[in-house]
């Protein structure tokens, strides 16, 4: 076989043909694994030394096995994935313009006008989908679908379907910076161009006093905007506090969350929610923002990109580094960062959580904390899960009391039960 194959080094095809086949005849008749490696191995040096494609051999024996294990994305891989917000150009679909005919049959010389309406553009809907986690996949521009022209013998043009928009639950659609609609329940939708009408046929002006209209107009054209859409999260709870205070470490305490977690600040880079599930089956919902710096109501370091997302939690876990000297100062900063960007933010019910209580200096800190504040503090270790449970009932405390207080049917902006 391979006295054969070299008289033929010319026309690689004609090789390539003939080892295909000689693999399938191998496979066909069973033959020895063995056979079929020394053959690949005898082609392989022939190719270093004429030149010639290495034979095709598809065979099971040949193949080498492929492995392919999943890596997991780190923290900033997943943000290039994790999109809050995004600016998108809608245009509608025109109408189908009408069509000018008249009625032609044997023996009926006055058929009349018979031209048919276009059919309505396609409007564009943005809906919300719980399935969707990001705005990542939102186009910058969406054309809806034109309608159909119509025909003769009367007939219509059919409407263009509608175009939809699939967004995630907590989106905010503005346009030039007013809210015009808060998508916050799954498969709520808002309509945000609507599609042109269709054009008219002659036979719409057909009339008494005019039996044989040569009009017919054009569809409309869509409607056309520009809106922004932002994303923010829907939790119950947010994680508060300053860079490599321990929110993320102390998520993954309380919840299934599973956020990065380094020694440096910064580490989280999007907002991860977890859920804190309970006996009676009620669940809570936490969202560890990422960290406030001063100046973040001014837009430095994360800046407002994710400070509106705070804006949706009911309730607030001020996070404080106790291994710090003076914690007191951080609450206040934090505070004062909060209502610079909305104010009475901080009037919400919140709680004190003193963080990294496992440190050397932190009891000491714990209480010099306690003095200069009149709330509860909580102190944790997230690392150790030392003292987590209380947090945990507190966290329910607040829960219920929200709920007492506003209840389920209130129509104001809260987050559905997880």
């Amino acid at each position: 076989m391979l006295t054969t194959l070299t008289k033929f080094q010319s026309r690689r095809w004609f090789v390539q043909e003939i080892g295909r086949l000689f693999a399938q005849v191998c496979v066909r008749h069973e033959f020895n694994g063995s056979l079929l490696l020394g053959l690949k191995s005898n082609l392989a040096a022939q190719r270093k030394t004429t030149g010639i494609v290495n034979v095709s051999t598809s065979c099971a024996w040949c193949a080498k096995p492929r492995i392919s294990k999943k890596k997991e994305l780190s923290e900033k891989k997943l943000t290039r994935h994790f999109v809050d917000h995004r600016n998108v150009k809608l245009l509608a679909g025109a109408g189908g313009k009408g069509a000018c005919t008249f009625h032609s049959e044997p023996r009926k010389e006055w058929g009349g006008p018979d031209g048919g309406n276009g059919g309505d553009g396609g409007n564009i809907i943005i809906k919300v989908d719980l399935q969707v986690k990001s705005l990542a996949q939102v186009a910058p521009v969406y054309k809806g679908d034109d309608g159909n022209s119509g025909g003769s013998k009367n007939c219509y043009g059919r409407n263009a379907s509608t175009t939809y928009i699939a967004v995630p639950v907590g989106t905010v659609v503005k346009e030039q910076g007013k809210t015009v609609a808060d998508l916050s329940q799954h498969n709520q939708e808002y309509v945000a161009v609507f599609g042109g009408a269709g054009g008219k046929g002659n036979r719409f002006f057909l009339s008494n006093e005019n039996r044989a209209p040569m009009t017919a107009t054009l569809g409309e054209r869509g409607q056309e905007r520009v809106l922004q859409l932002e994303l923010r999260t829907m939790a119950h709870a947010g994680l508060v506090g300053f860079p490599n205070a321990g929110k993320s470490s102390l998520l993954r305490a309380i919840s299934n969350a599973r956020p990065a977690v380094a020694a440096y600040p910064f580490t989280t880079l999007n907002p991860h929610v977890g859920i804190v599930n309970y006996r009676d089956h009620e669940q809570v919902a936490v969202a560890d923002i990422p960290g406030i710096i001063c100046g973040a109501h001014l837009n430095r370091g994360l800046g407002i990109s994710f400070l509106r997302h705070i804006e949706r939690c009911r309730f607030l876990l001020f996070v404080l580094d106790l291994s710090s000297p003076e914690p007191w100062t951080q609450l206040q900063q934090l505070r004062y960062e909060l209502d610079q960007y909305e104010p009475g933010l901080t009037h919400r019910p919140h709680a004190i959580v003193a963080n990294k209580m496992d440190l050397p200096g932190a009891r000491g800190n714990l209480e010099a904390l306690r003095g200069h504040v009149a709330h509860r503090v909580i102190p944790v270790s997230a690392l150790t899960g030392q003292n987590t449970e209380e947090l945990i009932l507190h966290l329910r405390e607040l829960f219920d009391g929200y709920l007492q207080t506003h209840g389920q049917g209130s129509g104001q902006d809260m987050p559905t039960r997880w």
